[in-house]
């Protein structure tokens, strides 16, 4: 199941979402065959994206979330558009660990310059390092409640709530909303039992009561192929494809976000051309 829930609560002065983000965790893992740490890592990263896809507003938009740890850390990458397509993938080898590096993120609204904030990683918790990013990078007061768990290959729940303090806001919101953010335990565990209905109705049902409710379906959907990597291959010239292809035989280029190979050899670099 993957849903995603926004509405405003507290006198339209905190915007609230909650997510569910179970099918499009399983996805990225199966196609990229992650062990469970690093399978939930790239999971929460995931939920945070969509987190934010959900907030852009033109038909145009996008955002990317990039994160480098220090050494001994792993590096990870999420992107999405503003139809929740997602997509993603995450450096393995350091068993899903990200911590002690950096945090970047651009977002492009289709409008004027993207907006790229960074900040430092603070935590190998994904939850605690997107309140710094929006603290350090925004100045948008935030809480998250991220999580996502693993029974070996198989996602068991994935999803988390945000809520943000949007300007004017008063004492009386920002009590609720750091009262909810303590009383929210394991929410990967609420997702499990309740989904994100059922969580959004236990922990908010009486403050969004009478509130519009927009409702939405992510999913994992990489937005590559085989036409868009020709169109850049084009770029090269033929001369330089036809070099790559004598000295190796064909040309690959791989997509790191769906995990495809794609495969060119002479006749193919041929029709290019045509």
């Amino acid at each position: 199941m993957n849903r995603l829930i926004k509405t405003l609560i507290c006198d339209k002065q905190v915007s609230l979402t909650v997510a569910e983000t179970t099918g499009l965790v399983q996805r990225s893992r199966d196609i990229h065959g992650l062990e469970p740490d690093a399978a939930a890592a790239l999971g929460e990263l995931l939920t945070c994206g969509v987190y934010m896809a959900g907030c852009l507003k033109s038909e145009k938009g996008a955002v990317s979330i990039t994160v480098k740890g220090a050494e001994g850390s792993g590096s990870a990458s999420v992107s999405g558009d503003v139809a929740l397509h997602m997509r993603g993938y995450i450096d393995g080898s350091a068993g899903g660990r990200l911590a002690g590096g950096f945090m970047t993120v651009v977002k492009d609204d289709g409008f004027f310059r993207p907006f790229t904030g960074a900040c430092e990683l603070i935590s190998d918790d994904v939850s605690r390092n997107f309140e710094h990013y929006f603290e350090i990078s925004e100045q948008i007061p935030t809480k998250v409640r991220v999580g996502a768990r693993f029974d070996g290959a198989r996602c068991v729940a994935a999803g988390g709530v945000v809520m943000q303090l949007l300007p004017g806001y008063g004492e009386e919101a920002a009590a609720l909303v750091n009262a909810k953010a303590e009383e929210i335990g394991d929410i990967a565990a609420d997702i499990a039992a309740l989904g994100a209905s059922g969580v959004f109705e236990r922990y908010f049902g009486r403050e969004a009561a009478g509130s519009h409710v927009y409702v939405t379906e992510p999913e994992y959907r990489c937005n590559c192929s085989r036409e868009k990597i020709s169109a850049i291959l084009l770029t090269l010239g033929r001369a330089e494809l036809k070099k790559i292809i004598a000295e190796q035989g064909e040309i690959s280029v791989h997509c790191h976000y769906c995990n495809t190979d794609y495969k060119f050899g002479a006749e193919d670099i041929e029709k290019l051309f045509e």
